[in-house]
């Protein structure tokens, strides 16, 4: 049975193709689910069924009028301002309760305002979009959101046997994931802990992991590949996690050096401004991470590289860029609403930053936690631990004091 509260969102350009998501609406509206419309086309609505949000409230919605736009007559323009739109209609809607899900069919700009708009929409909400480019790499559209991406086969421009088969199956699709919300069970836990984690500090993480999940906490662990990072800041930003088990900052070096995991210029920030307790400790800040040998920019050609896989080349980061990450660190966590704890292991950051390791270098190291002790301000509670980071005394440490943090805060 429909929501009385909540319906899905149908998003998209009713001016070219109207007949397409007349035929969705249809299909929706059969799976007993009421539908709200949002218009993000700026040519003239031609669609033959109720719209809701006419394209000049969602310019509107944006800071710009219809009448603008079409004078302008800059596409690019245009699609960047209706996707942000779009998301802050979609945002309204999910505020007010009535969100279910949302679904948007189009070429390369429709898909564009689809998925920026879908950004608004937060972890959970079913969101998908039926797209000519979805075998593209729309990483970036996409973002950390969790978005189904569907190709359509044929163009969104019309109805035929096949884009009526395949809207069909998206309709379907989209109910039946809206359906699935709180169906299920949650498990009866003390809190959610987000980690991150990489190859590298493996052990570390599956050894926090087993603590935690001994003392009753549920434990979500996020790849430290750039979208990895990407998406747990994000989930934090929702007020999704009670504790940060920050043990793989990586990311961080790869946005100082260019390399293909950074999480962009936020990561390391979601927790210290959204006021969640975290520890966090310089995992794998030892290493910037390429793709194979001859991808490695020129400037870094002499540095030392170590191949982990043959599409994955690390290079040893320096005395100086170790310096420069110390300083980055601890100007996020400074900042922070929730205590914090920096925890240091001097045996090494890594799987390969061990005695004996290809990535040994213990004074180099030296320089990043004499710099993150300098630069740490008093509220920072910053504690050097004579082991390696995989280490089990580690784990133990890092998951001990995080829910002492935790146990602080609530009280």
């Amino acid at each position: 049975m429909a929501s009385l509260q909540k319906s899905i969102v149908l998003l998209g350009c009713f001016d070219t193709k109207g007949p397409d998501f007349s035929f969705l609406r249809a299909c929706i509206l059969a799976h007993n689910e009421s539908v709200i419309t949002i218009d993000t086309g700026t040519y003239g609505n031609r669609a033959d069924f109720p719209v809701d949000f006419e394209a000049d409230h969602v310019a509107s919605a944006a800071g710009h009028t219809l009448a603008e736009l079409r004078e302008r007559a800059d596409r690019g323009y245009t699609v960047d301002v209706m996707g942000r739109g779009g998301a802050s209609v979609l945002k309204r809607l999910h505020e007010a309760g009535k969100l279910k899900a949302v679904m948007g069919m189009g070429g390369g700009g429709g898909t564009y305002i689809a998925l920026a708009a879908m950004q608004a929409v937060p972890l959970g909400i079913p969101k998908l979009c039926l797209s000519t480019v979805a075998s593209k790499d729309l990483s970036r559209q996409v973002g950390s959101k969790d978005i189904v991406l569907m190709p359509s086969v044929v163009d969104v421009a019309g109805l035929n046997s096949i884009s009526r088969m395949l809207i069909k199956q998206a309709a379907a699709a989209l109910c039946g994931m809206a359906n699935t919300q709180g169906e299920t069970e949650v498990a009866d836990t003390y809190g959610r802990v987000a980690i991150s984690m990489f190859g590298n500090t493996t052990a570390c993480v599956t050894a926090c992991t087993e603590l935690l999940q001994a003392r009753g906490y549920e434990v979500c662990v996020f790849h430290a590949n750039g979208v990895g990072g990407q998406t747990m800041e994000s989930l934090i930003n929702e007020g999704c996690f009670d504790g940060v088990l920050d043990v793989t900052t990586t990311e961080l070096a790869d946005e100082l050096c260019g390399g293909i995991c950074s999480a962009g210029p936020v990561r390391l920030e979601a927790a210290a401004r959204c006021g969640v307790p975290q520890v966090v400790a310089p995992g794998c800040l030892d290493m910037v991470n390429f793709a194979h040998l001859d991808t490695v920019p020129a400037r870094y050609r002499q540095r030392q590289l170590y191949s982990w896989a043959p599409d994955v080349t690390l290079m040893r980061t320096d005395a100086d860029e170790n310096q420069q990450l110390a300083r980055l660190l601890t100007s996020k966590l400074n900042r922070a609403k929730a205590p914090v704890t920096i925890l240091l292991p001097n045996q090494g950051l890594s799987q390969i930053d061990t005695e004996g390791g290809v990535f040994a270098a213990s004074e180099t190291n030296r320089t990043l936690f004499d710099t993150i002790r300098e630069t740490a301000s008093d509220r920072l509670a910053v504690t050097e631990l004579p082991v390696h980071i995989n280490d089990a005394a580690f784990a133990s440490q890092a998951v001990e004091t995080l829910l002492r943090l935790m146990r602080s805060r609530k009280a």
